[in-house]
């Protein structure tokens, strides 16, 4: 017995030991051995593998750097208040820089601080979220990447009118600056077109399948842009395009490979990379956020699911193979 109970004793030793080796949520650099001499706060909106590829660029570009970096990630899981409090957080550990992924955490790490540089990426309109001045000239403390590109809503409401839908139902969440920036984009691009918008409003990610079923009957497509409300429940609105049968366009290429059957994007990796380049500017060089342009992003490419389209009752013309690149739906 005395045996017995050192073992347990030992065992009860190693796991208080393991639980107490750390902050799980902070992330050396591989390059780094000991100490970090820079500390970078990443908070990230919400999880979904759009923006989980931008954190991944982000983190890649300043691996590769000379730069000795530590991480300390947070995620607000689509809650305002949590980017508050992250944006607080990184303010009070007097982080050297904020990468801020997505419209509404850097609107909140903006706020909260006018000394920490900051750089985002994903953000649909910095100058409507008011986060810079102009994109040549961002001034402050801030500057980074957009996930907009000035083409895309056109060229997939083109495509959905070649293919001869004429009622185009979107869903997204009207409290995003994003996303309000990105439907009244749409809804211009549809007038010219002739086609009709239908909106369904979600504020959480609990009420996209619910918004998602009133479309049912009053639209012949779905059009999803990259709304991080809807984006991050998009599996609730790819089974009901597969059960009734309607096409589901996308505003970005992994909620293709998602399940999505077309859409007009880029890779989230490649800005969030571009927005790792911009920190490093700030962190190696000692340049002012406010200096550094923000940009857009380039090399718009047209990806087309082959799974979803059979499940969705959509033929893949000749000619609709000629333009885009044939994926499939991605296995978990």
């Amino acid at each position: 017995m005395k045996k017995l109970g050192m073992i347990l004793l030992f065992g009860l030793l190693v796991f208080v030991s393991a639980c107490g080796g750390g902050d799980a949520s902070s992330e050396g650099d591989g390059n780094a051995s000991g100490g970090s001499d820079y500390t970078v706060g990443i908070m990230q909106h919400v999880e979904h593998p759009s923006l989980d590829a931008a954190t991944e660029g982000f983190k890649a570009a300043l691996k590769e750097s000379d730069l000795n970096v530590a991480f300390e990630e947070e995620n607000a899981q689509g809650d305002a208040k949590n980017n508050q409090s992250i944006a607080s957080k990184f303010v009070g550990d007097e982080v050297d820089l904020i990468f801020a992924n997505a419209t509404p955490s850097a609107q909140s790490a903006a706020n909260e601080t006018s000394d920490i540089p900051v750089v985002f990426t994903s953000v649909t309109d910095p100058e409507g979220a008011g986060l810079v001045e102009s994109m040549e000239s961002p001034g402050g403390n801030v500057t980074g990447t957009s996930d907009f590109n000035a083409d895309a809503i056109p060229n997939t409401l083109q495509l959905i009118k070649d293919m001869g839908y004429d009622t185009v139902g979107t869903i997204y969440n009207g409290g995003e600056q994003n996303s309000v920036t990105q439907v009244e984009i749409m809804k211009e691009s549809a007038d010219e077109l002739g086609v009709t918008i239908e909106e369904a409003n979600a504020a959480t990610s609990a009420d996209v399948k619910q918004a998602a079923e009133s479309l049912i009957g009053s639209v012949d497509a779905i059009y999803i842009i990259t709304d991080n409300t809807v984006v991050s429940a998009l599996e609730s609105v790819i089974m009901i395009s597969q059960q009734e049968k309607l096409p589901l366009f996308v505003g970005e290429l992994d909620s293709v490979a998602r399940g999505g059957f077309a859409a007009y994007g880029f890779d989230y990796y490649d800005i969030g990379y571009n927005a790792g380049q911009k920190a490093i500017e700030i962190l190696q060089d000692g340049k002012n956020p406010g200096e550094i342009p923000a940009e857009y992003p380039q090399n718009l490419k047209l990806h087309i699911n082959e799974d979803a389209a059979e499940k969705m009752g959509v033929e893949i013309t000749d000619e609709l193979k000629e333009q885009g690149k044939i994926v499939q739906t991605q296995q978990e």
